[in-house]
């Protein structure tokens, strides 16, 4: 049964949310007002968290998958005890500089996990985190220390279940037995377009029995004994558990309860008037919290308590396990890098692809780095992303290193989200440059969230060869450099293979290294910051010193040798040639104009770019009378070698093309 103070908590999780939705007259009532329940179980009573320490290492982590539902969290949060949202920051729900935006973001507001609203991932992000922490348990907890306990809890609705993204997320938590998921499905039955039977008809509860979950039922929201035996039951089984909770979306409200109109927009002054009367709520004055009730759901003693007791349990974990004690509390409570890890970055000077390269950097940095773990979407080989003798992550093994995502690249993007999220790790993922396309929406919140995940992009341009155009990426660096707080590199021999590697782990943010599969020389010598400038000169020929050259060639990754061979062309013809290496267009564009200039001469507007990919943006190093050597078409299938003389990648070319840009620009 439900006390009188028990309901009249969770209708103030109801009340906040349709009076906060209808100030800022745009939001999604419905769900909160649905799932209101549910939150107060969870974080009055099941969650391990401590509001005055929103990252304290040993706490849950609670993931709203739905994340247009954001009042719920909201409320919750400010209801619980934590410092923001306050109640004026409820009242500023979707305005402009608030920390309570549209759609939680985890980097506006302490409290939210993850930045959720495309739908499935935060369901994939929170299959990562409980991935990083079965890893970090195995890891570290000696003798009952229990020192990694934090489970993953969620609300996940009817569109999240329908995503590809949670589909490849539950199979592999199915496989790999994560356990420390809790999963409440907001079964409401409505989308926007109507019933869910419209198109979804399924028995998700069977599919997730066929994952490998364990799987349950609450027949009703407001029993809210059912939903704590229900989460209970979920907790002690070692699979990840899936509880479908039927809900009414709108609870309470007279004329939209149990109907899509409820969904996305304000209720409307006169209904929330109705719905207030329904629900017995005897205030008239918006965002009215009783004080029993702010007394009842305040999470801040209790979290306290928790947190006392995990610092007890670190305290004899210290005395016990002295080394362990330090090296977790590196990682998983400060988040700092080793001191000296640089030095076991190796030198990569001979002819090899660039994949191969990275492949190197990885099995290098792996025995400095413990938290570097990774792997590929069933391309290991391919891509050279194993870590050699460390054994395979799986539900028998949490040592494993080496994590097998299978055919799965949109969750494995996700799950390094969550992986990075959680802390701890340092996750690399990879696949080809080409299956970014099935990676782009999780990659995308990388970049927003700022994660540090690292992406190893392998078979880079037309040099993939025989596999075609279906295979062969053109468009990929272009829509990869377009996305703000993405690093992307492209290095262009073994030296800068290992610096991008290295900028990708001192940088906060996502990065992606583009790699390739046909061997490349290296370069030579070079600036010791060259790739951390992301522009540099590489070669001059030709050129006196303190002159400028005739003529810029501008390349990246398997394209710089070209510029090299070409720039050679010139020179013999009497053409004063600078050759500049592009491993990173962001950084690059980050330095100051003086420094860029330096590189990329005003004076000198003959310049010629060189990649095997989309022309589209080399416009901005080029300038109005430079010239772009790149790809107006797909590929096609055949050797690299041919394929790169067929669409001009040859010095003969690349030459040609200055000379006719040298000749525009001086006649």
């Amino acid at each position: 049964m439900v006390t009188e103070l028990e309901q009249r908590a969770i209708d103030t999780y109801r009340t906040l949310a349709m009076d906060a939705v209808q100030q800022a007259n745009s939001g999604h009532p419905g769900m909160p007002m649905g799932c209101a329940p549910l939150a107060y179980v969870l974080f009055r009573e099941v969650l391990r968290h401590d509001p005055a320490d929103p990252h304290w290492a040993g706490r849950d982590r609670f993931v709203l998958s739905a994340g247009h539902g954001s009042m719920l969290l909201y409320g919750a949060l400010h209801l619980a005890g934590y410092a923001r949202p306050t109640l004026d920051d409820l009242k500023l729900f979707r305005q402009l500089e608030s920390v309570t935006a549209g759609h939680p973001e985890n980097f506006l507001l302490d409290g939210v996990e993850t930045t959720t609203g495309p739908l499935g991932q935060g369901f994939a992000n929170g299959v990562g985190m409980a991935l990083a922490a079965e890893r970090l348990a195995a890891e570290f907890d000696r003798d009952g220390s229990d020192l990694v306990q934090s489970r993953v809890y969620g609300i996940v609705s009817d569109g999240d279940l329908m995503e590809g993204v949670a589909s490849e997320a539950a199979s592999l938590a199915g496989q790999l037995r994560l356990g420390r998921i809790t999963y409440l499905w907001d079964d409401n039955e409505i989308t926007i377009d109507g019933s869910t039977d419209l198109a979804f008809g399924e028995d998700v509860l069977a599919r997730f029995d066929a994952y490998g979950w364990h799987t349950a039922r609450v027949a009703d929201v407001t029993d809210v004994d059912a939903v704590r035996a229900a989460i209970a039951e979920a907790d002690a089984d070692p699979r990840p558990s899936l509880i479908a909770v039927r809900t009414v979306i709108g609870h309470g409200s007279p004329n939209k309860a149990g109907t899509s109109k409820s969904h996305g927009a304000p209720l409307g002054p006169d209904e929330i008037v109705a719905t207030k009367a329904a629900l017995g709520w005897p205030h008239d004055e918006p965002f009215t919290v009783p004080g029993d009730v702010r007394d009842h759901l305040d999470a801040r003693e209790r979290g306290a308590q928790l947190h006392a007791d995990w610092d007890a349990r670190l305290a004899a974990y210290r005395d016990a396990h002295p080394d362990l004690a330090a090296e977790f509390e590196r990682r998983v409570i400060r988040g700092e890098l080793p001191a000296g890890w640089t030095d076991a970055l190796p030198t990569l000077d001979q002819k090899a692809a660039t994949r191969q390269h990275s492949g190197g950097v990885i099995n290098a940095l792996a025995p400095v780095l413990p938290e570097l773990l990774g792997g590929s979407a069933d391309l290991a080989a391919s891509n050279n992303t194993d870590i050699e003798g460390a054994g395979d992550f799986s539900a028998d093994d949490r040592l494993g290193r080496n994590l097998r995502f299978g055919v799965r690249e949109h969750a494995m993007a996700s799950m390094a989200n969550g992986m990075a999220l959680f802390g701890g790790v340092l996750p690399y993922v990879a696949t080809f440059l080409i299956f970014t396309d099935y990676c782009r929406p999780a990659i995308r919140l990388s970049a927003l969230m700022g994660t540090k995940v690292v992406y190893v992009m392998t078979h880079d341009s037309i040099g993939l060869g025989e596999d075609g155009p279906t295979h062969q990426p053109i468009e990929h660096l272009a829509a990869l450099r377009a996305i703000p707080g993405l690093q992307v590199f492209r290095p262009a021999d073994g030296d800068e293979v290992a610096a991008a590697w290295r900028i990708a782990i001192e940088t906060d943010g996502p990065s992606v290294i583009a790699l390739t599969r046909q061997g490349l020389p290296p370069l030579g010598d070079k600036p010791a910051d060259a790739v951390d400038r992301g522009a540099y000169v590489l070669r001059e020929l030709g050129v006196e010193d303190g002159a400028d050259p005739d003529v810029v060639l501008l390349g990246t990754g398997s394209e710089v040798q070209l510029c090299v061979a070409a720039a050679e062309i010139l020179a013999s013809e009497g053409t004063g040639v600078r050759v500049v290496s592009v491993p990173s267009w962001e950084r690059f564009a980050a330095l100051d104009q003086t420094d860029r200039d330096a590189v990329l001469p005003p004076a000198v507007r003959a310049r010629v770019a060189v990649e095997a990919g989309t022309p589209f943006g080399w416009e901005r190093f080029t300038g109005d009378a430079g010239a772009i050597v790149g790809m107006e078409r797909f590929g096609a299938s055949a050797p690299a070698e041919k394929l790169f003389d067929l669409f001009g990648f040859t010095p003969e070319h690349v030459a040609d093309v200055a000379r006719e840009v040298l000749a525009r620009v001086r006649g």
